[in-house]
């Protein structure tokens, strides 16, 4: 069950990531980096829980309310991860281009999706606990 759960993890973080920094970068055109994460990353999040409730998720019995409340505390920490690289960055390079802000941002964002799959599976999405005697024999 792992390796399908990571693979589906994976393969919809990736499509996220991508997503998110190419929302992101359009929304920087205009706005300053923090609020162009926060609606890129609040966009995407819902997307993403949705996607994993459904597809990496789908033998957990969670209702939809129920991920998503539990995806929201997790989007508060990678809100924060993820804007305080960026506003580090932007400070630390004042004239670097949103391109170099977005790397930074899809950079932290990996980092934050490792936090957010455990969660996410061993509290958000836990399955009901196996009864002694089930599963590997010997």
């Amino acid at each position: 069950m792992w390796s399908r759960q990571v693979g589906w993890f994976v393969a919809i973080g990736v499509v996220s990531t991508a997503g998110q920094a190419l929302l992101y970068w359009a929304l920087r055109l205009w706005w300053p980096p923090a609020a162009a994460n926060l609606v890129s990353l609040l966009v995407l999040t819902v997307l993403n829980t949705e996607a994993n409730r459904r597809l990496t998720f789908r033998g957990a019995s969670t209702r939809p309310a129920r991920a998503h409340l539990g995806a929201g505390g997790l989007f508060l920490l990678g809100y924060l991860a993820t804007s305080g690289a960026v506003l580090w960055f932007t400070h630390a390079r004042p004239g670097a281009t949103p391109a170099a802000e977005t790397a930074v941002l899809a950079a932290t964002s990996v980092a934050v999706t490792v936090v957010r799959f455990v969660v996410l599976r061993l509290a958000v999405f836990r399955t009901p606990d196996r009864r002694p005697g089930d599963g590997v024999r010997c």
